[in-house]
């Protein structure tokens, strides 16, 4: 399955909802060039508040976990599904399944989070970035891509 999946974690507490910390955090990029590799690997970029939002990168080869997004062919089709955080608010209805990618197609889908926790509030911002093809340029994410979908909601 030729898959370039790439996933860009923003994750932040109540210090940063406001300023100077939210400016920080709304300066994240929502895409990166891509690490040399052969399709299908998953590139993740972490941003955190404690680590002043500077990425750390990993790269793994495969597809994605299926705790992240259910990917899978048919029909010459990438159909597509984003696994939201169970553990995540707010809690989302009539989500959008199955989005189908061609060959040379791409995706960026963005879905928020507020957790509940023993020092209170976190919050966590993913884009998946996905695209369905054999290569790629290492910019391709850089680029407006042929789908997008918005999860993102108001965290109070």
């Amino acid at each position: 399955m030729n898959v370039t999946t790439q996933l860009v974690r923003v994750s932040w507490t109540k210090a940063s909802r406001g300023a100077p910390g939210a400016a920080r955090r709304n300066a994240c990029p929502e895409a990166f060039p891509l690490p040399s590799a052969d399709p299908p690997f998953v590139h993740t970029v972490h941003m955190r508040e404690e680590h002043d939002f500077a990425p750390h990168e990993t790269v793994t080869g495969g597809p994605p976990h299926r705790d992240l997004v259910h990917v899978h062919e048919r029909d010459g089709l990438l159909h597509v599904e984003l696994r939201p955080s169970p553990f995540g608010n707010p809690w989302r209805q009539g989500r959008p399944k199955n989005i189908r990618l061609a060959a040379g197609e791409t995706l960026r889908w963005k879905i928020n989070y507020r957790f509940s926790g023993y020092h209170g509030w976190s919050y966590r911002l993913d884009t998946l970035n996905l695209a369905y093809g054999p290569a790629f340029p290492h910019n391709i994410f850089l680029t407006p891509p042929t789908h997008t979908i918005d999860e993102r909601a108001h965290l109070f």
